[in-house]
């Protein structure tokens, strides 16, 4: 039995949720997001939540009754609060700054990196060293904060690179004489 399944999902004020043509559509305040609905389970909205269960007995059923519950809050999350994401960049020289739909990074290649922001997600660069990502979709704002990090992963030498705030980077000792 799913622990996380049972709960059943909050729909606050100001935000409504539909089923139609095996889709869940869920509108709020910040934007529309949908998801695709899965045969093996069940959906039914009723006074201002959401109850997800399994549709039968199989093993599949019981697979998906945790996840599907906990996408399906993510987008009552997303369509009310958003979700965000923030960089911090380490290292001489290097910086980020914002202009317009592009992330120009400055990561010590020979070259700038170009970044173009997708559809539907925000890049402010507050300082040089900064980058804070949001956007009502969890999935795409944790997809774009990890291809900005893929430039430059942090290293364990002197730290440098891009990180996720909160990030533990394990050090190493450098060569002994």
């Amino acid at each position: 039995m799913s622990r996380t399944g049972k709960k059943p999902i909050a729909v606050p004020s100001g935000v409504t949720a539909s089923i139609e043509g095996g889709q869940l559509s869920v509108k709020g305040p910040k934007g529309t997001l949908a998801l695709q609905l899965r045969d093996e389970i069940s959906y039914t909205i009723e006074d201002g939540s959401i109850l997800v269960r399994p549709a039968n007995d199989t093993k599949a059923a019981r697979a998906f009754w945790g996840m599907q519950r906990t996408l399906i809050q993510n987008l009552v999350t997303g369509v009310t609060e958003g979700f965000s994401k923030k960089l911090l960049i380490t290292g001489v020289g290097y910086r980020a700054n914002s202009q317009g739909k592009t992330l120009k990074l400055q990561l010590g290649y020979s070259h700038d990196v170009d970044f173009e922001i997708p559809e539907g997600i925000e890049i402010k660069t507050p300082d040089n060293t900064t980058v804070e990502i949001s956007g009502i979709d969890k999935q795409k704002v944790g997809q774009v904060a990890a291809e900005i990090r893929r430039w430059r992963k942090p290293e364990p030498y002197k730290g440098k690179g891009i990180k996720y705030a909160g990030e533990f980077i394990f050090r190493k000792e450098g060569k002994k004489k």
